[in-house]
């Protein structure tokens, strides 16, 4: 298995993971993660710092050393990293820009969810994503999404939470259609602003997968503000 790196430096590295690979193995089967990919070629690094769901596409960082993981690990706890998604969601929000702060537990209903309900499971922890419609398109919308916490699934429960759910979410949108010509989850870790142990601080996009051009497709606008760079995935 090879993904395309995006940065590298002495401590850490950074690629393109994608959609339908796990970030870590998951001890429930014998499927092939990105943390296999960084192991092999890194046999002392000290692994991943942040995570991205299966089905997300995207930049995925991993520390090549103890002091670079823990650096980037308080760095991700203390708000310091950047983090843009892009989303393409059912309808188009009423409000185009706007924020979402509901807090996040367990679904009572299906142990796989999580939950913005206020009866939700559990621990309900803060959670807050900023979102902005970049472009509209027969019912449909793209998103630039700010995540400025990282709970489990918080983009895609927070849209879910206002009625807009990622398009091919078979998990928050089970009886929604495959739509703009896609058949993945419709999200993508686009940038992260990051951060350095050396004290400097680095953009590091993902080009557009080749699965999801279709679906940029529908929003032509949007091909030339978030550039389909060499080396797509």
């Amino acid at each position: 298995m090879e993904m395309p790196i995006l940065y590298e430096d002495a401590d850490i590295v950074a690629v393109a993971k994608p959609a339908g690979l796990l970030t870590h193995t998951d001890g429930k089967s014998n499927a092939t993660a990105a943390e296999d990919w960084f192991k092999a070629k890194y046999h002392d690094g000290a692994g991943y710092v942040h995570r991205l769901d299966r089905d997300t596409s995207g930049v995925l960082v991993f520390a090549k050393n103890t002091p670079a993981y823990e650096f980037l690990r308080k760095a991700f706890h203390d708000r310091a990293v950047q983090k843009t998604y892009l989303a393409f969601v059912y309808g188009v929000p009423k409000e185009k820009k706007g924020v979402i702060d509901f807090d996040i537990g367990r679904s009572r209903k299906d142990f796989r969810l999580r939950s913005a309900q206020p009866k939700a499971k559990g621990r309900l922890r803060e959670s807050v994503t900023n979102y902005e419609v970049v472009e509209e398109s027969d019912g449909y919308a793209l998103l630039k999404v700010n995540p400025e916490t990282g709970r489990t699934h918080q983009i895609r429960v927070h849209l879910k939470a206002i009625h807009h759910p990622v398009v091919g979410d078979t998990l928050y949108a089970p009886h929604r259609p495959s739509a703009l010509g896609i058949s993945r989850l419709g999200l993508h870790a686009y940038t992260l602003n990051l951060p350095l142990p050396h004290g400097a601080h680095t953009l590091i996009t993902a080009p557009i997968p080749n699965d999801l051009m279709p679906a940029f497709e529908h929003f032509p606008g949007a091909i030339e503000k978030f550039a389909v760079l060499p080396g797509a995935c």
